[in-house]
């Protein structure tokens, strides 16, 4: 299988610090699902992602002074990836996609202070499904046909 997006070894370090970051409490499939939605922005070129090309700006991709992943402004963040996060990194990357994520360029965890449930919708954008924790959402094909090809 080829990958699905141009990468170095620092590309892989990087998607596996940040997948462990936003899902390691929710095992391989959990850091796996993360994965596979930066991998999807990286590759399409429509809604928020138009201007992100690599896994880099997609990892340190800010809008309106936010960052779209939380994992990077927590220290853990910047410690070494393990050889079992690399693998996982790399596995996306060279095209694991599954459901919920398998579409999804939109991710987020509603557990916290103030638990919800997933809505059906996000920002205009239907929901995907769940895995443990995080509610997936995946365009439209209006907004987003090519995440469908």
């Amino acid at each position: 299988m080829g990958a699905r997006v141009r990468y170095t070894s620092s590309d892989v370090d990087l998607l596996a610090r940040l997948m462990r970051g936003e899902a390691q409490a929710e095992g391989e499939k959990g850091m796996l699902t993360v994965g596979a939605v930066v991998i999807n922005r990286a590759v399409v070129r429509c809604s928020d992602f138009k201007n992100v090309n690599n896994i880099n700006d997609v990892i340190y991709h800010y809008m309106n002074g936010d960052a779209m992943f939380d994992a990077i402004l927590e220290p853990d963040f910047y410690q070494k990836s393990r050889e079992r996060e690399r693998r996982l990194a790399e596995q996306t990357i060279k095209g694991w996609r599954e459901w919920p994520s398998k579409y999804s360029l939109w991710y987020f965890n509603p557990w916290g202070p103030t638990s919800q449930a997933c809505p059906a919708m996000w920002y205009g954008q239907p929901l995907a499904g769940t895995w443990k924790n995080h509610c997936f959402y995946q365009p439209t094909s209006a907004e987003c046909a090519e995440i469908y090809r």
